[in-house]
């Protein structure tokens, strides 16, 4: 009788151990109906910047192809890319769905 009881103890608090999920969890971890119902409201992270290149190579030919990639592009020549500030951002509902270019403040 004692062992039944460990036994159901033990299974108790594995199963609550388990049932426990932290609230920060990424969406590309989720999968089924927990990804489809992922609140992106709810999202504390932190969004990232997304750099573009001020200049573009005008290289041709064997310059082109025997260019160094590894060596990257100095920072100097680095832009932050705006990723925010979008009026359909604002929008909710009907509006947010028939958001197009027929609309008044189309960008």
């Amino acid at each position: 009788m004692k062992k039944l009881a460990l036994i159901l103890v033990v299974l108790a608090i594995s199963f609550g151990v388990s049932a426990q999920e932290g609230k920060n969890v990424k969406r590309s971890d989720l999968k089924g109906p927990a990804y489809k119902n992922y609140q992106v409201w709810t999202d504390n992270s932190e969004p990232l910047k997304i750099y573009s290149q001020n200049t573009v190579e005008s290289l041709e030919g064997p310059a082109y192809k025997n260019r160094e990639q590894w060596k990257g592009t100095p920072k100097e020549n680095l832009v932050v890319v705006k990723t925010t500030g979008n009026e359909r951002q604002k929008l909710t509902g009907p509006d947010y769905k028939n958001y197009g270019p027929w609309s008044k403040n189309y960008k």
